[in-house]
């Protein structure tokens, strides 16, 4: 493996990782799975999915809350 692919394959391991650690990957896979189940069903904007998250989130005593 040359140094060049060797570093875009670290790069990309590195890059994922972030993405699951801060949540970014979370939409991806809800529109993925939205679309497997059922091609037709109106898919959430990436905002709308935020919010939703956020909200049940902020619901649920067990995922922690905020204190301001």
């Amino acid at each position: 493996m040359s140094t060049t692919a060797r570093a875009r394959h670290v790069f990309g391991r590195i890059r994922w990782y972030v993405r699951e650690f801060t949540g970014e990957s979370a939409y991806d896979r809800y529109v993925a799975h939205t679309r497997g189940c059922d091609p037709d069903a109106e898919v959430m904007s990436r905002r709308a999915f935020e919010r939703n998250r956020t909200d049940a989130r902020e619901a649920d005593p067990r995922e922690g809350f905020r204190c301001c």
